[in-house]
């Protein structure tokens, strides 16, 4: 699924006009913050071991594919690469992933007593 997201943010925002149609309802960094940061939470689900593991496991996943968006935007003439951009979507998915360290063995156990009522 997160793959197919990502597919999805990489596509969409490299339609010539995309963004800047979007740009009129939400900011790039509202953008960023919300697609990657979604992209950290559904990473951090999927990843095995500990939550430490999948924390930063999400973390440098969501830095490689905002790096690979920025890049890709380089070459086309409608967009641009930007440092910035990509520094949004590392802080998105810090802001996403050091919570669930703590939060998803709780959720995970909430959810399994209820399953047992």
């Amino acid at each position: 699924m997160a793959l197919f997201l990502y597919a999805l943010v990489i596509i969409i925002g490299d339609i010539p006009g995309a963004r800047a149609d979007v740009g009129q309802y939400a900011s790039g960094v509202v953008l960023h913050s919300f697609g990657y940061g979604v992209l950290a939470l559904l990473l951090f689900s999927g990843i095995a071991g500990s939550m430490v593991r999948r924390a930063l496991l999400s973390v440098l996943m969501v830095a490689l594919m905002g790096a690979l968006d920025e890049y890709i935007q380089s070459f086309l003439p409608y967009r641009r690469g930007a440092v910035s951009d990509w520094l949004v979507d590392i802080t998105a998915a810090t802001v996403v992933a050091l919570p669930l360290i703590v939060l998803w063995p709780k959720m995970a156990a909430a959810a399994l007593g209820k399953g047992q009522r």
